[in-house]
């Protein structure tokens, strides 16, 4: 009965090659793009998830309640963790650990720049890193311990084993011991790292960490087993109103988080509330792969009813000689799932063959999990699936034909079943209209992001890192510098332009209310920032040495002047921190971190002097055309004035590119995603043109006797198609328009939603279908009518 059955089917393919391929590969599209999706899918909720204790790691996150706003993020005091572990039983190891710090380190003559961070001695215990030497508890338990990965215990002393109890020099003035070496963090990590360094080394050289006031570094816990997590939650809320006392102005809560869920959802809404992050990007695609498979499904339907009347008479007999429904539907679903092995065998071919590019595309290093049984398991309940849902409307359609009929040559077929048709096209279309208008807006507003003025050149300006003797030298390197003919300007800067975050609210003002908190973003700058940057001046001036009283001077932009109301502000009183000066200039506002956020009120702050400016960046200006020779100029006078650090160097719009990841992956995923649906969507409606076509055969030979042109016959057929067309563009239309305006609510600053974008859409969908539809309607158009006649 098998081997009956599977001769028939593989008959049936054989015997229609073209059908046969344009089933097989559509579908085998379809599951290859929901298969690439599936696998970053995979990846993306599969991040943390290797840690032993992951169900009990919590990260903590502070809520701010200030001016009338709640923002929210996972900053922390410093010396917030240890005092959590002694405080509340709940907790059983508490860690903080930094943001990913690039230093220099080196052994004997080898000097090279590594990333890494700060963490407490209960890192290793808490979280699941595999040391290669070492012991987790001791790992990180005195000041001057460090643990490294293999590979930079490779690059440095040959082997993990010769690193234990060697000394390595940090940034040129402090020795630590190697006490462990891990295995190099793996893919599936979100918080990567080649060093870890004792915690309280860190508090030691960043003293505002101690102070419960200021924020920065990130806490996580390990609560124990009997702990509650949601009565734990609310016990903390108020926990920091102990060491910093709320006011009417301004008060902290403390919320937590499961470790694992940060990666996927680190959004905070207005309410300082987590609502979302990348997950809505994991949503968003694993409803593209569900619809792409759809399609391809919808092609078979198409694709097989299409060939229909040429099985009518097999079915007809197959009737006749006693076959029974439930048999014919049983042969042709079972039809249907060999078609979907056969494709999902080339499916896996084309996910192998475009996986090493999907990787580069994604910034990602996706392994196929060969060896993982679930996901076989996984695949082969895909392709059962596949078969029933793309062979269950044509078994029930071929297998309902009456013999009678079929064998009188009288096929016709009901309005429903043909409305049924087209109703699929028009939700294929549904589908690939919304993906084209949401490419358009994603690639305007991607293009708008990397053109938007910000308020200062991004391009040709370069960050240097202010390191070892640089901070003391930089008047030298400065002066320097500018003697090179392509440099144009140089400056200091205490954080890189693109990326300004440090906050207070510790500034004051003539006539300030002093129930309302007002958060100020500052920066310490040299002289020349605003020349450099090419920022632009409103009122005053900026800092410069032909004045003496700059140490006592702002500057502010046209937001900060505006919240602190002063009229005429060149001149006035401004205290921050304690220190009194006076307002010398006003820039116009620019844009100093992700247009995500709108411009905040910033503080420049003088800092030209290195004596408490022992950190940040230079900014050095060179003019177009010249960058190449310039940065090896510059490299020799690094090198000359900073011999045990190695020349780095960063551009801006780099930077700032690196802002928008997430929008340029959505971006590269939604352009190459929806040209592949709309290709296969074309397909379906080469399916039912070629139905339509078989249908009409002997109206259009009628048509063609009686003396109509192949004009009027391509018309025929194609205007039908068209206005499938026509009704898919205006049913999607507002589903885009409701989803595009909701992502690009994300953004503070974005593109806005033209027609022209839609209609743009609605004009592509009518070309690709009118060139897909064309072929075959060309081929009735120059059919002999002879031949669909003859039978007569």
């Amino acid at each position: 009965m098998l081997k009956n059955f599977l001769k028939v089917a593989v008959r049936n393919l054989w015997k229609q090659k073209g059908y046969s391929f344009l089933n097989i590969f559509g579908l085998a599209m379809g599951m290859a793009c929901s298969l690439l999706i599936l696998l970053w899918i995979r990846d993306e909720k599969g991040m943390d998830g290797f840690h032993v204790n992951g169900d009990r790691l919590y990260n903590i996150y502070e809520r701010q309640y200030y001016d009338g706003k709640v923002t929210a993020g996972f900053y922390t005091p410093g010396v917030l963790p240890e005092q959590m572990k002694k405080d509340l039983p709940e907790v059983e190891m508490a860690t903080g650990f930094t943001w990913n710090n690039e230093y220099t380190f080196q052994v004997g003559d080898k000097i090279l720049k590594q990333k890494g961070r700060f963490a407490s001695a209960d890192f290793f215990r808490m979280f699941t890193y595999p040391l290669l030497q070492g012991n987790p508890s001791t790992a990180l338990s005195t000041p001057v311990s460090m643990a490294i990965s293999r590979k930079m215990a490779n690059d440095f002393f040959g082997s993990p084993g010769a690193a234990i109890g060697q000394a390595i020099r940090f940034d040129n003035r402090k020795e630590y011991k190697i006490t462990a070496v891990f295995e190099n963090v793996p893919d599936n990590n979100s918080v990567p790292f080649d060093y870890l360094i004792n915690w309280t080394a860190f508090l030691e050289d960043n003293s505002w960490a101690k102070d419960w006031g200021n924020n920065g570094p990130q806490t996580v816990l390990l609560l124990r087993k009997d702990a509650n997590p949601t009565a734990f939650r609310n016990k903390i809320a108020k926990y920091l109103q102990t060491f910093n006392k709320p006011g009417k102005a301004f008060r902290i809560e403390l919320g937590m988080q499961r470790y694992g869920d940060s990666y996927l959802n680190s959004h905070f809404s207005d309410n300082g509330n987590i609502d979302g992050g990348r997950i809505e990007y994991v949503r968003l695609f694993s409803v593209v792969a569900v619809f792409i498979l759809l399609i391809a499904c919808i092609n078979f339907m198409n694709l097989t009813t299409a060939r229909s009347v040429k099985r009518s008479k097999e079915i007809g007999i197959r009737k006749v000689v006693g076959a029974v429904r439930p048999a014919l539907i049983r042969q042709f679903i079972g039809e249907a799932i060999l078609i979907s092995c056969f494709s999902v065998v080339l499916a896996l071919g084309m996910v192998l063959l475009v996986l090493p590019a999907f990787d580069h595309m994604t910034e990602k290093s996706i392994h196929f999990p060969f060896a993982d049984g679930s996901f076989w398991l996984s695949l082969a309940g895909l392709t059962i699936a596949t078969g029933i849902v793309s062979g269950s409307y044509p078994a029930l359609f071929l297998s309902a034909f009456q013999p009678i009929r079929v064998l009188k040559g009288s096929m016709k077929f009901g309005s429903g079943a043909t409305w049924f048709r087209k109703g699929l096209v028009v939700f294929q279309f549904v589908l690939s209209i919304f993906l084209i208008i949401g490419t358009i807006v994603i690639s305007g507003q991607v293009n708008y992001i990397q053109t938007v003025n910000l308020g200062f050149d991004r391009e040709n300006l370069v960050y240097l890192p202010l390191e070892g003797e640089m901070p003391a030298k930089y008047k030298t390197f400065k002066e320097m510098a500018l003697g090179l003919p392509a440099v144009t300007g140089v400056t200091r800067v205490s954080q890189e332009p693109t990326d300004i975050e440090n906050g207070t609210g510790g500034v004051d003002w003539d006539g300030k209310d002093p129930n309302n908190l007002v958060m100020f973003t500052n920066v310490s700058v040299g002289y020349d920032f605003v020349r450099t940057m090419k920022l632009q001046l409103m009122k005053g001036r900026e800092y410069s040495q032909a004045y003496g009283t700059d140490t006592a001077a702002y500057m502010l932009n046209e937001e900060a002047l505006r919240r602190i109301g002063y009229k005429d502000p060149i001149g006035r009183r401004l205290t921050m921190w304690g220190k009194k000066g006076t307002i010398v200039g006003i820039v116009r506002n620019f844009h100093f971190a992700s247009l995500h956020d709108p411009i905040l009120p910033l503080i420049i702050r003088y800092g030209e002097d290195g004596k408490d400016n022992n950190y940040g960046s230079i900014l050095v200006r060179i003019r177009g055309g010249e960058t190449r020779q310039t940065l090896a100029r510059l490299e020799e006078i690094a090198h000359r004035l900073n011999p045990k650090f190695p020349f780095t160097y960063r551009f801006a719009d780099e930077e700032f590119r690196n802002l928008y990841k997430s929008e340029a992956l959505v971006h590269r995923l939604s352009n190459c995603f929806a040209g592949l649906a709309i290709s296969i969507c074309c397909l379906g409606l080469l399916g039912l043109a070629m139905f339509t076509a078989e249908q009409r055969t002997k109206e259009f030979g009628i048509r063609k006797v009686l003396g109509a042109k192949a004009g009027t016959l391509f018309s025929l057929l194609s205007r039908d198609f068209l206005v499938l067309v026509l009704i898919a563009f205006l049913l999607a239309t507002p589903m885009s328009w409701w989803a595009m305006h909701r992502w690009l609510q994300n953004f503070a600053y974005h593109v806005n939603l033209e027609w022209w974008v839609f209609l743009l859409a609605g004009i592509l969908a009518l070309m690709i279908a009118l060139l897909t539809v064309s072929f075959q309607a060309f081929k009735v158009a120059i059919a002999n009518p002879v031949r669909s006649l003859r039978t007569e």
